[in-house]
């Protein structure tokens, strides 16, 4: 390889991250440990757009940095790059392109937890969103699940029914509905990404059985489930540091008293560990995962990708 730091592009980290195998690559990160990823770092840079740098290294050999530009009334509302380095070196070995990377990490991340703590058997699916991260989650869920129908909501109909053509046309049964309520009653799992600031989802709504993934509200001010949604499930964390800092709709139900903080059930770690059970054998429980993200996430999928990407 010269010198030049190879620029790893959207379809290619796409391409080099096929979610069975990025899924297992989590599960081996979480199970495994060796990785050191201290709380990212985040700083308003106007009233709309947020600054995140979220570093991670791991026993071995590599250490990367993800740098975000998130902002709330841009289209694409996140964009990013991640720099993988050396090291012993710091030396730059790939940059890849940060968004689809942070997709696909973070739906696989979602789905690794719903293998703990959704049915098994689950197969209607709601997604809560339009963006860029509805293709990936409808890849993740299927690949573990056997989804037979996707169900899209968003904030404006036409592009809610937009995501559900082309589910369709990725040859999935989906299709765009406008009460959350309502689709609710029949979902087996919700998955909501959003940048909601008050709840999508309320308690009161969910069924026995069902699981809740809640992927925003990654400021304590943002939110997209009540508290009593969190009261009725058995509540999980990707990781608790980041969860306890960040998580916008958890700090509210612990701040509303629906909830203590250590009322959390356990967080990915523990459950890849096989340190807590997740669902086990309670078909009829009702379970919430909340994730912010984790770097550890990022490196991790970042060594696949850059790894493959020596192969070919």
């Amino acid at each position: 390889m010269t010198d030049s730091v190879p620029l790893i592009d959207a379809a290619t980290v796409e391409r080099l991250s096929p979610m069975p195998e990025l899924i297992a690559t989590l599960r081996a990160a979480f199970e495994n440990g060796g990785y050191q990823s201290p709380p990212r770092y985040a700083h308003d840079m106007s009233k709309t757009s947020s600054l995140l740098l979220m570093p991670s290294w791991n026993e071995s050999s590599r250490l990367g940095v993800k740098i975000v530009n998130v902002d709330r009334v841009a289209r694409p509302s996140v964009r990013s790059s991640y720099v993988l380095m050396d090291r012993a070196t710091a030396r730059p070995l790939a940059v890849l392109d940060g968004a689809t990377l942070t997709r696909r990490r973070t739906a696989a991340a979602s789905v690794l937890a719903a293998t703990f703590l959704a049915r098994p058997d689950s197969r209607r699916l709601l997604l809560l969103g339009t963006g860029a991260m509805i293709p990936a989650l409808i890849e993740a869920y299927a690949s573990a699940f056997p989804i037979e129908t996707i169900l899209i909501w968003g904030r404006d109909p036409q592009n809610a029914a937009t995501a559900a053509a082309q589910a369709r046309a990725s040859n999935f049964k989906a299709e765009a509905v406008t009460d959350v309520r309502a689709a609710l009653s029949s979902a087996d799992i919700v998955s909501s990404a959003t940048l909601a600031t008050s709840p999508l989802i309320h308690g009161a709504d969910l069924r026995e059985g069902m699981h809740v993934d809640l992927i925003g509200a990654f400021r304590p001010e943002m939110c997209e489930a009540d508290g009593v949604c969190f009261s009725r499930a058995r509540v999980f964390v990707d990781t608790y540091a980041g969860a306890m800092e960040e998580a916008g709709d958890l700090l509210q139900a612990i701040d509303g008293g629906h909830i203590r903080a250590d009322d959390i059930a356990a967080d990915l770690t523990a459950l890849c560990q096989k340190k807590h059970a997740g669902r086990g054998t309670d078909r009829d429980a009702i379970t919430l995962f909340k994730s912010v993200g984790a770097a550890l996430e990022d490196l991790a999928a970042a060594e696949l990708v850059f790894e493959k990407w020596q192969q070919n």
